[in-house]
């Protein structure tokens, strides 16, 4: 079986309603492009029926079709690790499941890489969300770009390419969480971004709530920079400064005026603000401390409880493989 020259990634996560369109729509995309491909679904611990639903997807198309299956939900980068593990192609090309950017614009991407470019970022063109996840994503945007060496436009879209060199890098990492847009960045020698179409979902709901969100923006920040480190250090020190300078101040006015009582709220403020200042940059060494925390532990970051596959060496006769493994 010759190798293919394009690996789609899809992670799927609790998608049993649109999966059936996601199908109806991605492999005459894939079909067209006239190269040899393979799609990757990686089952995130779905609760509904989604992978039986790609267990009889593979069982249709053996041939283009790979399933990994995960035996709990460790989250969508890892998902998609996963099957950065398990990619043939020498173009690499990562997907949402929930049909928000078209399958049809993976051509457009392609075409963007034999330019020579080795990483293909997106840009969402008319963006189907919310004003509040709109304004939301703007702001985190802007924040990353003043703490990081990272430059995308559009941090939350799925939908890029990669050469094969970078996913290889990709996969030598050991980081237990990371933000894999913003590592393949990181690797790349020429990347780019084109804007792309977005759409509503197909069907079901996003699975990424307010908490996740920012969670995923944390592993973005102390992933990537130790400026919020540093920024609390100038912080600390500027506090330091102009507090021993308030209370020699107070000190002076002692001497000066005599014991007083009147401005006892403004130092219970003072003190508030300072406690502020101290649980902020506690709370942030803790993000950082936690980071190391699991990284040290060296658990496996997913297991894998099957692999749906054809054997390469096989190709004759297909057949299904399952396997039963942990990958750290």
């Amino acid at each position: 079986m010759a190798a293919p020259q394009l690996s789609v990634v899809i992670p799927v996560y609790n998608e049993e309603a649109g999966l059936p369109a996601l199908f109806a729509r991605l492999y005459p995309a894939l079909d067209a492009l006239g190269v040899r491909y393979e799609a990757i679904f990686v089952n995130d611990g779905s609760r509904d029926r989604s992978a039986a639903i790609l267990a009889e997807q593979f069982q249709r198309r053996p041939d283009v079709t790979r399933v990994i299956l995960f035996n709990g939900n460790y989250g969508q980068h890892l998902a998609i690790m996963a099957g950065f593990a398990h990619t043939r192609g020498t173009r690499i090309v990562t997907l949402d499941a929930d049909l928000q950017n078209p399958p049809e614009e993976i051509g457009r991407l392609l075409a963007k890489m034999d330019e020579g470019y080795d990483y293909v970022g997106t840009i969402r063109r008319m963006r189907q969300d919310t004003g509040f996840r709109r304004s939301a994503s703007r702001a985190m945007n802007w924040v990353r770009e003043r703490i990081t060496n990272v430059r995308m436009t559009d941090q939350g879209c799925m939908l890029r390419a990669y050469s094969r060199a970078i996913v290889d890098t990709i996969n030598s990492c050991r980081e237990v969480n990371t933000f894999i847009p913003a590592l393949a960045y990181t690797f790349a020698q020429r990347p780019t971004e084109i804007e792309v179409g977005h759409e509503e979902r197909a069907a079901g709901e996003t699975k990424y709530s307010i908490y996740k969100l920012i969670r995923l923006n944390f592993d973005l920040v102390t992933g990537f920079s130790v400026v919020p480190l540093e920024v609390f250090s100038l912080a600390g020190i500027a506090i330091s400064v102009c507090s021993f300078a308030f209370v020699l101040y107070l000190a002076v006015r002692r001497l000066i005026v005599g014991p007083e009582a009147e401005g006892l709220f403004t130092l219970f403020g003072i003190a508030f603000f300072l406690l502020g200042i101290a649980l902020f940059g506690i709370g942030l060494l803790g993000e950082y401390i936690g980071r190391i925390y699991e990284q040290v532990r060296q658990r496996p970051r997913y297991l894998i409880e099957a692999v749906l596959e054809v054997e390469a060496d096989r190709a004759a006769a297909p057949e299904e493989r399952r396997s039963v493994k942990s990958v750290g």
